[in-house]
């Protein structure tokens, strides 16, 4: 497909995420006045979905109606896309009677519920479509411009706020800055434990995308920061944006990475620079988290042990992570060849 296509699909999958904001938002702001499955906030959430759809099954009719029949119609890397329409339609239907039945979640579960996971799911599926798209992409390369990567950028940053949204009981980025201070003060309460716990899950939901592009791609200036900056804003939903300076910490880890990479120049053919990638994006983002915490909550923690090993763990674990993404160099130089054609 074209960029121009791709990025129509990724702009459209902006609003069916933001939708999902807004939604989110209302669940964790209007506990009160949620009662019934036809809300503005459902509202806004369905007709990205509609938008999105109507979309990919455009470009499939579109292929059709040019003589082209079969899988032949579909475009590379929007298979999967249109398989999970009808799927995200049936949890979406799923989802009503069991509101209808059962009533309203408000609580911690709403991210269990299965009609909400099956949505998700097929949600993430379909707002990656971009990304498939460019995985093949004759025209992207193996160093593609920052405007050529747009639409798989912003498609992989929106399905990571998914995963965020259904983690949010470990999500260090709903935390506001003095309770970070304060977490990180004390080890009798237990919110020591609850804050290392998160940092250690969301470093995983953060980097792992991150890794994803690394290995296929020799990601242009700006990527990381743009996803990082895009990633913030379901927690900040979350919360109302009551926690700005953490969410600006990430978004400056994200910078911190895009520097690591020219720096170190990562890739699949480059083992140990994408081991020192992982565990060193891993190690700013969270030491720049605790800083902004500690410069806008009030001070440093009163633990020094938790405020500098916190982000010493999560660099060992960004390592680990990175040695799982790539346990061995591919063989193939600096960069790694286009992979064999696969539509899904």
């Amino acid at each position: 497909m074209s960029l121009r296509t791709d990025l129509v699909t990724a702009v459209l999958g902006v609003w069916f995420g933001i939708g999902l904001m807004i939604d989110a938002w209302a669940h964790s702001n209007l506990d009160g006045e949620l009662e019934t499955f036809f809300t503005p906030w459902h509202a806004a959430f369905y007709s990205g979905f509609a938008a999105v759809s109507g979309w990919i099954i455009w470009q499939v009719w579109r292929n059709v109606r040019a003589g082209r029949q079969g899988l032949a119609a579909v475009p590379q890397g929007y298979l999967a896309g249109l398989v999970a329409v009808p799927a995200f339609a049936a949890f979406g239907f799923a989802d009503m009677m069991w509101h209808t039945l059962l009533g309203i979640e408000t609580t911690i579960d709403i991210l269990f519920s299965p009609s909400h996971l099956g949505l998700v799911t097929s949600m993430l599926i379909i707002i990656t479509t971009p990304l498939r798209s460019a995985w093949n992409a004759p025209d992207v390369g193996a160093r593609p411009t920052l405007g050529r990567l747009l639409p798989a950028l912003i498609g992989l940053a929106f399905a990571t706020t998914l995963v965020s949204l259904f983690l949010s009981y470990g999500d260090a980025l709903q935390w506001r800055a003095p309770r970070v201070v304060e977490a990180f003060s004390f080890l009798d309460n237990g919110g020591a434990d609850r804050l290392a716990t998160t940092i250690a899950l969301t470093n995983i939901v953060l980097l792992a995308p991150v890794l994803l592009l690394v290995r296929r791609w020799r990601l242009p200036f700006g990527s990381v920061t743009l996803m990082y900056a895009l990633a913030v804003l379901m927690p900040g939903a979350q919360t109302a944006f009551d926690n700005v300076p953490i969410l600006l910490s990430v978004v400056a880890g994200g910078l911190a990475a895009d520097l690591l990479i020219l720096w170190l120049r990562p890739s699949a053919g480059r083992r140990f620079a994408f081991w020192a990638f992982a565990g060193l994006s891993s190690f700013a983002t969270w030491s720049l988290y605790l800083g902004f915490a500690s410069a806008t909550g009030g001070g440093l923690p009163g633990i020094p042990e938790m405020w500098t090993g916190a982000p010493i763990v999560a660099g060992l674990i960004g390592l680990l992570l990175g040695a799982l993404f790539l346990p061995n160099a591919t063989g193939q130089g600096d960069l790694v060849d286009p992979p064999v054609d696969d539509r899904a």
